[in-house]
């Protein structure tokens, strides 16, 4: 029976080898369709609400696809609406859909890479193609991932503890919104446990420094966070043993944040229904907010909806970029974003080669960073004219609703309750899409090596 036991096992290993190597795509776009139709149905039980009354499908299947692929849009008010239970469901499903996303896409860096070793993959992806292509490991790899991931909320939850407690005055609520606010910001899902979510923590520090921490923090991908851990152990020599996309994401990262940071701040300074209305010390957190949580984030210390379309216009633009690869961001990623502009730089200055920290990046790599973003941007064009014909909302409303759905951000103009149902489900596919849809396009991209023997006449067209 053990011997049997097993064997099933053994089994169950190798397909999942097989099946991460042979077709990541495949496994990642499955994998997250039954997890949503699981937690779609532990939320439509009349227990899963408040009103005893069992929710809406269409209600559970975009809170369920929400928490899943870690977005933070609501149909429904998260505090009021959902009972403790359903509230707990949503959180098990957010834990569970980082876990995924990181998991899933390093499981597809290992793909590309052809390489054995979880360690030396993981850190060099980009850097070699020898070896190989058995993947194996997968279940340390799901280990690790499930150990970084879980040590960094319970510290965020640690700190934003004592806060609470003072706050709340109540150890068992505290705890709570500790522990949910600890697993919402690292993977950057953007749901809040109360009604009022962070708008009356917009001054305080204490509790907005880590949740905005804890978002960038899983922003940044779990190859860069294990990159960070083993260069530690190289003392004062720590930089020279950060990878290639460890330097891109953090240089890009902090190039955005500062961006956001000075356009949006200026921008909603005098505005008397965003920041306009706050003190001085308060605008400049709540500005540093409004350019951390475009990243994939969703939380926000004032009405969203309040701000102004040029505003909005930039949130559109941090959100549509996201955050780093192997991360709980969505986005086309900030390391995609970090080629093109290399690529142009490159090209202006009559360079052949795409050199950045004193290595050269594959072509090949900036043709899959082209084909990201126009499956991205086509993607949420095919989207705004769906949703366009189906409300009666503005175009910048649409705009940011859509492009929020697709980089999983959570942020909102206040519309998502008020669109038909129609619009709903469309919104749960491009959520989905958005979420597996860049791994998947990218392992079947990526994992295509065709050689041609007959290649064709060289000729140049004329561009631009």
């Amino acid at each position: 029976m053990a011997r049997s036991l097993q064997d099933r096992a053994s089994s169950v290993r190798e397909w999942v080898d097989r099946t991460a190597r042979e077709y990541p795509a495949r496994l990642a776009m499955t994998v997250f369709a039954a997890v949503i139709t699981l937690f779609t149905l532990l939320l439509l039980p009349p227990w899963a609400t408040t009103s005893d009354v069992g929710a809406r499908f269409v209600d559970a299947l975009f809170t369920a696809t929400s928490a899943v692929c870690i977005t933070g849009l609501t149909v429904v008010d998260t505090a009021t609406y959902w009972s403790e239970y359903g509230r707990a469901v949503i959180l098990v499903g957010i834990k569970v859909g980082g876990l995924g996303v990181m998991t899933l896409a390093s499981l597809l860096g290992l793909a590309v890479s052809r390489r054995i070793g979880l360690t030396q993959k993981l850190l060099t992806a980009s850097e070699t193609k020898t070896g190989t292509t058995r993947l194996g490991e997968v279940g340390s790899l799901i280990r690790l991932i499930i150990v970084v991931s879980t040590s960094i909320e319970l510290a965020i939850a640690v700190v934003l503890l004592p806060r609470f407690i003072a706050l709340d005055s109540n150890l068992g609520l505290a705890v709570w919104h500790s522990v949910f606010y600890g697993v919402s910001a690292f993977n950057n899902a953007g749901f809040v446990p109360t009604a009022d979510g962070l708008l009356p923590y917009a001054s305080d520090w204490l509790v907005i420094i880590p949740i905005t921490l804890g978002v960038f923090v899983g922003a940044l991908g779990f190859p860069v966070m294990l990159n960070l851990l083993q260069a530690r152990r190289y003392g004062r020599r720590w930089a020279r043993h950060l990878s290639l996309h460890t330097k891109l994401t953090f240089a890009t990262s902090l190039a955005l944040l500062v961006a956001g940071f000075v356009t949006i701040g200026a921008m909603e300074w005098a505005n008397p229904a965003t920041l306009g209305g706050q003190d001085l010390h308060t605008k400049f957190l709540s500005a540093l907010t409004a350019s951390v949580m475009p990243r994939s984030g969703g939380f926000s210390t004032f009405d969203v909806g309040a701000m102004r379309e040029e505003s909005w216009l930039v949130t559109d633009a941090l959100m549509f970029v996201g955050g780093g690869s192997a991360s709980t961001a969505g986005g086309i990623k900030v390391t995609t974003l970090a080629v093109m502009l290399l690529a142009i730089v490159a090209e202006a200055r009559g360079d052949r080669d795409i050199d950045v920290f004193g290595r050269r990046i594959p072509r090949d790599t900036m043709r899959l960073s082209i084909a990201v973003v126009f499956i991205g941007a086509t993607m949420v064009l095919a989207s705004c004219i769906a949703l366009v014909r189906m409300t009666d909302f503005s175009l910048s409303q649409i705009l940011f609703e859509v492009i929020s759905a697709f980089a999983t951000v959570g942020l909102s103009t206040g519309i998502t309750g008020d669109l038909p149902d129609a619009a709903k489900f469309w919104l749960c596919a491009l959520m989905y899409l958005g979420r597996v849809g860049t791994i998947s396009v990218l392992g079947a991209l990526a994992l295509r090596d065709r050689r041609r023997v007959v290649r064709f006449p060289e000729e140049r067209p004329i561009i631009g």
